[in-house]
Formats: structure tokens, sequence, C-alpha cells
């Protein structure tokens, strides 16, 4: 039995039907709106686990697209992979519905809530996970939206019992200035998302706007340690009606971290020094978890509990994720399609190996972000011992003429290069030994490599 009063402003949607219901955001706010008393429908292309979940919750699952799906709906949300010739999305517009992006359908899931976003152009699935985890584990009970499952909540979105709302907000196309934040998080800004803004400098400006969007008693809660998101909160402060809070690991800031490595992470405020029990490796990490720790104390959680509570994050799906070990190699899986989070990640990845080799399989997302960064790409890689590039995952790009994968493998070093994914599982097995890490990393299919390693491992 739902309880839960319907915001007027979700209300006003009426029977809502989604298009690529079971993408990992499209699902999350889905779920959410099941929750909140929301007649829900939708379809997808195939039938995945979360539409068995959602339909069991209440929503009418359809697999395969077609106009009939839309039933007496009354509202739709496209996902950003539906293409314009879908036939349910062609029959919406015939009809004459309102078409909703995804951000816009969460923003009206919302409703009063108390909410908190979670931006920048890395670390914000991570970051917003540590918020949910850690506002759960001290008995804050917020709902959630998450753009990655999280194993420490079980899924990536939920309805809970708090008016505290908690959302990764994507600036990729923009869509992050459809909410409309008390407290906002950027953990980092740099130029990226080229295909969509044409320039660093346009990237800049939406990140702005992003922050003008807080209200008078509303908090930018930035990472001092970036130099995108300090320039992001000076020119916040400058603006003169925003409170800022500046995270990082120089004197000086609000709250400071210090990272000494595992096992040696605390962060330090006017009320004293908190040890922070983290599961997760890197200094990328130890800085989301300050983060998290600051939006914490935002919302009056006494700080002992905050630094125990992040102790129960495990990590979230694709960021560091363990896939396996074989014969004293253990292999990692990482969404990282930046240069700033490959080196994130490997960077991690080298405190995990502890002095033993670091071997990367790395497949480029996008043509346009290979050629906007691929010598930044190739200074990456070169971190590792062994570096191998898979052909580009194109995703919703076509081709580019002369941009391809060998734009980056030509700057390799220690024999790194360009390999065919057939050859790419033996050639990871080859150069790993006891000891030694094995990283997948990049945004598209190369996550299936981590699995097929492992396996190919255990049969050398």
């Amino acid at each position: 039995m739902n309880h839960y009063e319907t915001p007027a402003g979700l209300s006003s949607l009426g029977k809502v039907h989604f298009i690529g219901i079971g993408g990992v955001g499209m699902s999350a706010v889905a779920r959410i709106m099941v929750a909140r008393g929301v007649p829900v429908s939708g379809s997808d292309a195939k039938d995945l686990p979360v539409m068995a979940e959602l339909a069991a919750a209440g929503a009418r699952i359809a697999v395969g697209y077609g106009p009939g799906n839309l039933g007496d709906a009354q509202t739709v949300v496209a996902g950003s992979a539906i293409r314009p010739d879908n036939p349910e999305l062609a029959a919406a517009r015939t009809a004459g519905l309102p078409i909703l992006h995804r951000s816009e359908a969460l923003a009206a899931t919302m409703g009063e809530d108390t909410v908190v976003t979670v931006a920048g152009t890395h670390g914000k699935s991570t970051t917003t996970a540590m918020v949910a985890v850690l506002l759960k584990g001290a008995g804050l009970d917020p709902s959630f939206a998450i753009g990655a499952n999280v194993p420490a909540l079980g899924v990536n979105a939920a309805h809970g019992s708090s008016p505290v709302f908690v959302a990764e907000a994507d600036e990729s196309d923009g869509s992050f200035l459809n909410y409309r934040p008390r407290i906002a998080v950027v953990t980092n800004v740099e130029p990226d998302h080229l295909d969509h803004y044409g320039t660093a400098e346009a990237v800049y400006e939406s990140f702005d706007r992003f922050t003008a969007l807080l209200p008078a008693d509303g908090v930018l809660v930035a990472c001092a340690d970036d130099p995108g998101a300090l320039a992001l909160a000076e020119r916040t402060r400058g603006r003169g009606n925003t409170r800022v809070v500046l995270y990082g690991t120089g004197e000086g800031n609000d709250l400071r971290l210090h990272d000494g490595g595992p096992g040696d992470v605390a962060v330090s405020t006017p009320e004293g020094s908190f040890s922070l029990a983290l599961q997760v490796p890197g200094r990328h990490n130890a800085l989301n978890a300050a983060a998290a720790f600051a939006v914490a104390l935002e919302l009056g959680v006494e700080p002992a509990a905050a630094a125990a509570a992040l102790g129960h994050f495990s990590g979230a799906s694709r960021r560091f994720e363990f896939k396996g070990a074989a014969r004293g190699v253990r292999v990692f899986d990482d969404y990282a399609h930046h240069p700033t989070e490959v080196r994130a990640a490997l960077s991690a990845a080298r405190t995990v190996a502890a002095g033993h080799k670091v071997h990367v399989l790395f497949q480029p997302h996008l043509f346009s972000r290979t050629r906007e960064f691929a010598h930044d790409f190739a200074d990456a890689l070169n971190l590792a011992d062994t570096a191998l590039v898979l052909d580009i995952y194109p995703a919703r790009e076509d081709p580019i003429p002369g941009v391809t994968s060998k734009l980056i493998a030509d700057h390799l070093h220690h024999g790194g290069r360009l390999v065919a994914g057939d050859d790419a599982v033996a050639e990871m097995v080859a150069a790993a030994g006891d000891g030694d890490v094995v990283l997948t990393a990049g945004a598209g299919d190369v996550t299936s490599f981590g699995p097929r390693i492992v396996e190919a491992l255990h049969g050398r």
C-alpha cells in the first residue's frame, strides 16, 4: 500500500510512459515514480532484469517497441539513446503528448524535498553513491537516483522516508540545469562532451549557470584540489549570494583531507579530525568521500557518525569494480573514459598492485572525444606497464575521417599498441604475472572483457 502523497507537480504528469525504461538512468526515475504513486508503463528493446523488478513494483512493462505500448499514457519520457524514428516516440508526437527528458522527469519526482545534486566531469556516480550510503548509514534514509548500481544499496534508486533527495546531475548534455538543488556538489570541471558544447568556455559557462540555480540558503560544495572547480567556486563567491564550502588537501579549506594512502585517510573540520575507513582506493575516492562528508555535515549529521557510515561504501558498478582473480592476478573494471579518469584509475591500480605491475586494456569512447584528447589519453595510459587499446566504441556518433584508436596507440610507450578484440584477452593473460593488476577501462563494451580475462587466467 502506498501511503506517500504524490506531489502536485508529479501528479500533474498523469500516467507516465518510459521509452527505454531498462536503461540505468531511466529505470531509476521509473522506480521512484512508482514508489511515489505515479501510474508507470515502459518499454525497451530487450528484456532486462530491472524490468522484472519494475513490473513487480507495479509498472506495466513491454519488451519491444510499438505504438500500442503507449496505452493511455498522458506523459512520455524518452531516454537519450532513443532514436528520433522510434515508433513509440513518433506516436507520442502525433498524439501531442508532452515528451520529457529523463532529467525533467527526475526533477518532477523531487517535489518539495531538500535536493542534493552531485555534478562534475568525473566522479559523479561514486560521490552520489557515497552520499546516499552515508546518509542511510546515519539514519536519514534519503531518496536517491544514481547513474550506476551500488552494491551497498542494492539498487541505483529508491524512494526514502526522509525529505532529502540525492541525485547525480549530468552535465554531458546540459540537463543538470533542470534541477533545483539546495546543496550542489561539484567534484571537478574540465572540458568534455565537446560534441555537445563545442568549446571549453561553453562547458565552464554551463557550470556557472548550474551554481546560479542555488537559492539564497543554498550551498556549493566544491573541490579545491581541482582548478576548474576552484575557479567555479571563486566565481560563485564573487556573485555574493551563495555560500561556498571548499574541501581538499590544502590548508585553508573548510574541510581538509589528509590522505596518507590506504588505512590513513582523515578529514579535519573545526570540530576535530575524523578518520575514514574507506574500502575504495585512490586519491580521487578519498576526495569523493570528503565531498560526501561535507554534504552530511550540511544536513546535520554528526561528524563521527558520518565518518563511520562512509565505511559501508564498497564501490559502485564499473567504478574500479573487482571482477575476479586467478593465479595471483587481480582484474578490475572501470568506466574511465576521459584522460583524467584513466589517470585516476591507473593511480588507484598502482596502489592496489603494491609494487607489482599494472596492465590496462582501454577502449576509447566516441570519435569526437578521441580526436580531442588522443595525446592526453596516451599520456595517461603510459602510467601502466602494459597498455593495449581497442577500436573506438562509437556509441551515438558516426565515424570521423582520420579518427581511429591509432591516434592514441602511436604515442604509447612500453610496447603499448592497438589490438583486435579477439586478441586482447590472450595478450592481457600473457602479460600479467603473480601479484599484478589488470584493468579494463572505458565506457563501451570493454566491460565484457574482465570476466573473459579472469576465465582465461584460470585456464592458463
